[in-house]
């Protein structure tokens, strides 16, 4: 249904008319859009990789924790999915706000005069994003490390290598499915996040999902907003492709 409206107009009062035309999809090389297309991929990049660097030490942690407190730990990781999405991004309104959490505890310290400006900035938005879809990194992380053979670990010491040469040449190379099946399950959402950008950035930097959103439901231009949709598709598709060819997603097939 989303390819054919693709394909047709805009109403004269929004909505769809059946009159067949490419037109949707040569809006999509405005320059314009090619800007948001590229601030959504660096964002959802970076979210992908922070993830990756934060997500590790705790999905090692849990991974070697013993029974009991793996559960624990595994409960945490999992509390965040017990609140509504839309509920825990206005959480971060409040705790970034000028007279939120943030800046209240800083003033509290004497760290700050003045309260800083966090909310609806790149920052607030990198922050909502990586706290939004951490779990899907740690998850899929902990299931790849557990299959790692703790005696590995021990025969490195054995051969008198450091902590940090251990976890690089065995640890983290062996971890490889779990970061590829995190990096997807991180990138993808993040790529097309609307609510996130729209509630923390406040609509200032507009990224690909926010566009696809004020499309359908401000502009009401749905011809328009369905070729995004599918352009977005597209550039996901293409990018795993790509990853599915290269020496990494061989290794990890």
């Amino acid at each position: 249904m989303v390819l054919g409206v693709s394909f047709a107009s805009r109403g004269l009062y929004g909505g769809v008319e059946w009159i067949a035309t490419i037109g949707n999809y040569s809006r999509l090389a405005d320059p314009l859009v090619g800007v948001i297309f590229l601030r959504s991929l660096i964002f959802a990049s970076m979210t992908t990789i922070v993830c990756a660097i934060v997500g590790f030490p705790l999905a090692y942690m849990v991974a070697r924790a013993s029974p009991r407190w793996q559960l624990i730990w595994l409960t945490l990781v999992m509390i965040p999915f017990w609140t509504n999405f839309l509920v825990r991004t206005y959480a971060w309104t409040v705790i970034l706000r000028v007279d939120g959490l943030v800046n209240t505890f800083l003033q509290s310290i004497g760290m700050q005069e003045e309260p800083i400006s966090l909310l609806f900035t790149d920052f607030a938005v990198a922050i909502g994003l990586m706290y939004g879809y951490l779990p899907f990194m740690v998850l899929p992380l902990i299931v790849a490390i557990e299959r790692i053979s703790p005696q590995l670990e021990e025969a490195a010491y054995d051969l008198y290598a450091s902590m940090g040469a251990t976890f690089r040449h065995v640890v983290v190379p062996l971890s490889k499915p779990g970061f590829i099946a995190g990096g997807i399950l991180v990138f993808i959402p993040s790529l097309g996040a609307f609510i996130t950008p729209y509630l923390l950035g406040g609509g200032q930097k507009m990224m690909i999902g926010t566009l696809i959103q004020q499309e359908f439901l401000v502009s009401r231009d749905w011809p328009f907003g369905s070729a995004l949709s599918l352009g977005l598709m597209g550039t996901v598709l293409i990018l795993w492709v790509l990853l599915s060819r290269s020496s990494f997603g061989k290794q990890v097939q």
